[in-house]
């Protein structure tokens, strides 16, 4: 007898065979497959269709994948004086924070215009340094000889209760320290010598003053004199910002305002009044005020809210109730924009993505292969790409592709790995699905 050469021959050759009982039930036909396996691979040899069935192609498993959702956090909340106004820019966070934030990024109270009392004084430094320029913040300058008429101011302003620094007779001192001993302490005696010294008389002074405003574009500012105490010195909250950059971009004042005290030669050690320096990030610029509810504070601040370079703020409070109670309202404001950045997780460790299904039964899972996080402001919505490829080994580890968040100018990634092992089907399987193989 020779062996059939085919599965008709082998169908043709079952039914010549002697017929035996069917043993009954699931045995019976798990024996009945052993059988013609044994005699399939005995009567079929090595070019049969045994090993046909067991070296074919397997069907690629099926990949089924989806963009993981992420739920941006709720709003920042902006901390906003109710009483008197507040206005402020901010620079180096438009792609977050929106292309208007350089100009007015929060506001309340208007932009009518209010006493500055001693921001004044930073007028006054703004102006004699445009008519006496320094070379740089270490520049000293010229020195000034302070004559007896100046010297008197001392006793003048005493008397009025306002606020002095020491000069005694004689007193000769650079432009630089005599700057900063008017600005410090917000000394009115300095100011009005140092007007005088700059322009010839406090009333020169301020006509130039009015000149160098109207050049500068800033028609909603008035100034009367050189000290800020007369409440006929006001200004808006819009000019002041304004007049804030443009003090902040002068090194002397830049670097004097952002001194806590300074020892100067005729008025000993003078001290800032701005209690915030160096709170989230201020370092400039004036305080002022005449009396209970025209508190004012013009400030700048390099707040670093985690995202490389700090935020270069410059805000003005006008009309709060005390010193103490304005330095609150800018540190408040200050946090709420800090609080509004934060590290949004986006993706966890071993989070299911999908998965690999195969025809023969056997399953893995995609699965992000880190934990993820975006550092974002407010409630900025987050997209979410899913790039993946076809596996070459479908084993466990393998990594098939990448998840990228994106919120605003922040991205990150994490890889998307396959967990757990595809196992190979078992000959039976591949014997009793012909159709299925390559």
């Amino acid at each position: 007898m020779t062996a059939p050469d085919t599965l008709a021959d082998f169908s043709s050759l079952l039914d010549e065979a002697p017929r035996e009982p069917a043993p009954p039930g699931r045995a019976g036909r798990v024996a009945l497959i052993v059988f013609l396996v044994v005699l399939l691979a005995t009567l079929g040899g090595g070019g049969g269709y045994v090993w046909w069935a067991s070296s074919a192609a397997l069907p690629a498993p099926t990949v089924t994948s989806q963009t993981p959702s992420v739920n941006a956090a709720g709003p920042a909340s902006l901390v906003l004086p109710s009483s008197g106004s507040v206005r402020m820019s901010i620079d180096g966070g438009e792609q977050y924070l929106g292309p208007d934030a350089a100009g007015v990024f929060a506001s309340s109270g208007g932009d009518d215009a209010r006493p500055i009392a001693s921001i004044a004084k930073l007028m006054t430094a703004l102006v004699v340094l445009d008519a006496h320029p320094l070379g740089d913040a270490a520049d000293p300058g010229p020195t000034i000889s302070f004559t007896e008429a100046d010297t008197d101011l001392y006793d003048r302003f005493y008397v009025q209760g306002v606020t002095i620094a020491n000069m005694p007779d004689g007193t000769r001192m650079p432009l630089h320290d005599a700057l900063a001993t008017m600005l410090l302490p917000s000394a009115s005696n300095y100011a009005v010598a140092i007007a005088r010294w700059g322009f010839g008389s406090e009333g020169a002074y301020v006509d130039a003053a009015r000149s160098w405003l109207t050049r500068n574009g800033l028609n909603d500012t008035r100034i009367v004199d050189a000290t800020g105490i007369d409440a006929r010195n006001t200004s808006t909250p819009g000019d002041l910002i304004a007049i804030a950059r443009l003090a902040a971009a002068n090194p002397t004042i830049a670097a004097i305002t952002a001194m806590r005290s300074i020892s100067v030669t005729g008025a000993g050690t003078v001290t800032n009044t701005n209690d915030l320096l160096g709170t989230l990030g201020i370092d400039g610029l004036k305080t002022g005020n005449l009396g209970d509810g025209t508190f004012n504070l013009l400030f700048t601040a390099s707040l670093d809210v985690g995202i490389g370079s700090p935020l270069e703020i410059t805000g003005v409070r006008l009309g709060g109730e005390t010193h103490d109670s304005t330095d609150d309202d800018v540190a408040r404001l200050l946090q709420s924009i800090a609080d509004g950045f934060h590290d949004l997780q986006v993706g966890s460790l071993g989070e299911t993505i999908g998965t690999i299904s195969t025809p023969w039964g056997s399953q893995a899972e995609l699965v992000l292969a880190k934990n993820a996080e975006v550092r974002t402001w407010s409630d900025t919505p987050v997209t979410v790409t899913l790039d993946t490829e076809t596996p070459r080994t479908y084993a466990d580890g393998e990594t098939v592709g990448t998840v990228t968040w994106t919120a605003g100018p922040q991205s990150t990634s994490a890889d998307v790995k396959i967990s757990g092992a595809i196992e190979e089907p078992t000959l039976l399987w591949r014997l009793t699905h012909p159709g299925e193989l390559g």
